[in-house]
């Protein structure tokens, strides 16, 4: 078992440092899958994986000397941090109102439905518009959103903000992958303060906490040595891969309540 969730840390965050996935959209839905957790242990333990990674991707980026967009990224990362208290709230408002199992159907239909959108608009940039935002109140609107949806969906929001930082400030897939990562250090780091000051961390199971983190440092060393190696053409396909892979099991984690 400990194991298993050390190497589900491994590869979902590998995979997300190297292309801004983050790594929390790799590991909510095969948490969900596995079933030994409920949704809000499921939420923490993800969000502290994806924590370690990022702080260990960041680093990494930076001895490597590649380019961020430092003032529109951090103003982002000002702006998922209100997003993320946001969505944390609203998640919680739900629970009041509906069954758990109700809320997780409807994060991976949410899930799924965004990550349908992104798959198409990645492979058909060259059919939209994007932008150059300079603005500082627009870029901290963008981060509140991306904080938000993030944290409703109880992810790091990778995909959906590499999506977004291509949109609206035409980073190529590379970039984007390395700016996606700061915002989710943001989010996430948003989500655990939140956390540790309401409920505190003593109601959770986090037994598999530290070989989650111990699969989330390691995933962000070597995800982010890939990122540095292959071409924004070879992250777009391995983007593909695992976005194609994801949409499959929400859907299929959703059918599994009604079989």
């Amino acid at each position: 078992m400990n194991l298993l969730y050390l190497f589900i840390a491994l590869g979902a965050t590998t995979l997300g440092s190297m292309a801004g996935l983050g790594g929390g959209v790799i590991i909510k839905p095969i948490l969900d899958f596995l079933g030994d957790y409920n949704l809000s242990t499921i939420s923490v333990l993800s969000s502290f994986t994806v924590f370690s990674m990022a702080i260990v991707s960041i680093i990494k980026q930076i001895r490597y000397k590649f380019k961020i967009e430092v003032r529109k990224t951090v103003l982002i990362g000002i702006g998922s941090i209100f997003g993320g208290l946001i969505g944390e709230k609203l998640v919680k408002f739900i629970l009041t109102l509906m069954q758990p199992i109700t809320v997780t159907i409807i994060q991976n239909f949410v899930l799924a439905t965004l990550l349908i959108l992104v798959y198409i608009y990645m492979n058909n940039k060259d059919k939209f518009k994007s932008y150059h935002i300079e603005n500082s109140l627009a870029c901290i609107a963008i981060g509140l959103l991306l904080g938000a949806i993030a944290s409703f969906l109880s992810i790091g929001g990778g995909p959906i903000n590499v999506c977004v930082l291509t949109i609206f400030f035409s980073m190529n897939t590379k970039e984007a992958a390395v700016n996606s990562i700061i915002t989710i250090l943001f989010s996430q780091a948003s989500k655990l303060v939140t956390v540790a000051t309401s409920s505190g961390f003593s109601g959770f199971d986090l037994s598999m906490l530290p070989f989650m983190v111990v699969g989330g440092i390691l995933g962000g060393i070597i995800g982010s040595r890939l990122n540095k190696l292959y071409s924004s053409e070879t992250i777009l396909k391995v983007f593909n891969v695992v976005l194609i892979a994801l949409i499959i099991l929400n859907f299929y984690n959703i059918l599994s309540v009604f079989i």
